[in-house]
């Protein structure tokens, strides 16, 4: 096991009701809140209705802003930012999925510098990132997670797309861990069968990304990441069938939030190639992240495995219940395990299918590699993946 710092300083409410809290604890933070939260899906599900009647029950002034789209734009981060400053606001509300909470975020951290979003972007054209990560000043933020996906409620990363260079990349640093995580399971009762499953794969590649990818003696962390892979197989199903299983959602909630707050990549290294492979996907076209994720990770894998296979055999075995005791079979059974569980769920898919030109593939592979690889002419992992090994990758996705 590698040496190691964490540091998890977001305070955690979790439970059915807990929404009902919001009040009482924002009003430590100040009188005035800027509410981050997407176009519709809050409204119409009067989810936003009840946490402005329990935020102004507390004597809160509480200003909207409802302009958040799938994958953050840069230009509405940047606006959401200027307002927060100019009304003087105090604290910044999440209500939403993965991607309000990431553009919370980035708001808080814009209120507070005057810097347009786009030059924290790691790895962004700027190059400006190297000097301005990690973010050491914002404006508190209070995440309450509408989705289980992407455990920025209680992480201090975000990712954000600068629509017009087509870039998107992580920021982070102390000052973006929220200071509250509300999670409410029974608030995730009403996201759409598309958007649970996509989720859960989102968690998965979580999970096994630096399981993969890390150092292979990180027994505790092992053990945390197959059993959260575990979890989440095992719940998504029934949360699909049954969307107001609060057993199911708080499983998957909780799981969430784990599979990104450190502990399951603690001490072990490694890196989420699987991501940096899919930004510039939905970067590019705006497609579902998650489900960007669950395209590319069979033909990934079978593009790696060969590399590493004792790894992937022990999360055929460990997760899957694959019984093969050769490795290079085991770890073949683990893939094939993986893409029928997301057949199972309904994430199976293609790039074709999502809308992607064929004839766009190199040049999102070049941006894959440029924005991902951080300068570094490749993006790391199991093996360096260079511009040809990443548009390998998507003719295979491809149809």
């Amino acid at each position: 096991m590698l040496n190691f710092q964490l540091q998890m300083p977001t305070r955690i409410l979790f439970g059915a009701g807990e929404v009902g809290k919001i009040g009482a604890e924002a009003v430590k933070y100040g009188r005035k809140v800027l509410l981050v939260t997407g176009r519709t899906s809050t409204k119409k599900t009067g989810i936003l209705d009840c946490v402005l009647e329990f935020l102004n029950g507390a004597g809160l002034e509480v200003l909207v802003f409802d302009r958040i789209e799938p994958n953050p734009r840069a230009s509405t981060i940047d606006e959401g930012g200027r307002i927060a400053r100019e009304e003087d606001c105090d604290l910044i509300v999440a209500l939403g999925g993965g991607s309000v909470m990431d553009a919370a975020k980035a708001i808080a951290a814009v209120a507070k510098s005057l810097r347009p979003i786009h030059e924290y972007m790691a790895g962004g054209h700027t190059g400006l990132w190297k000097e301005l990560l990690p973010i050491t000043e914002a404006l508190p933020v209070l995440t309450v997670p509408t989705l289980a996906a992407t455990g920025s409620e209680a992480n201090s990363i975000a990712v954000i797309t600068n629509w017009e260079t087509k870039e998107k990349a992580s920021i982070t640093g102390p000052a973006l861990f929220p200071v509250v995580a509300i999670l409410d399971p029974e608030l995730t009762y009403t996201v759409p069968v598309s958007y649970t499953a996509d989720g859960c794969a989102d968690i998965f590649s979580h999970l096994y990304e630096v399981y993969l990818t890390g150092e292979e003696d990180a027994h505790v962390q092992d053990e945390i990441s197959e059993g959260l892979m575990r979890t989440v197989i095992r719940f998504a199903k029934i949360a699909l069938a049954e969307p107001t299983n609060y057993e199911a959602r708080a499983a998957i909630l909780w799981a969430s939030t784990l599979a990104l707050i450190g502990v399951a990549g603690a001490g072990r290294g490694g890196s989420f190639t699987a991501h940096q492979l899919e930004h510039p996907l939905s970067g590019h076209y705006d497609i579902s992240h998650g489900r960007g994720l669950a395209i590319l990770a069979p033909d990934y894998f079978r593009y790696v495995y060969k590399e590493r296979p004792e790894r992937f055999a022990q999360m055929g075995r460990r997760v899957f219940g694959v019984q093969e005791a050769d490795d290079l079979k085991a770890a073949e059974a683990a893939i094939q395990a993986v893409e029928t569980w997301f057949e199972e769920i309904g994430v199976k898919d293609t790039l074709k299918n999502q809308g992607i030109p064929q004839d766009a593939l190199p040049r999102i592979a070049a941006d894959a590699v440029r924005v991902g690889g951080r300068g570094q002419g490749f993006i790391p992992g199991i093996r360096q993946l260079r511009e040809a090994d990443v548009l390998a990758i998507y003719q295979a996705c491809y149809e």
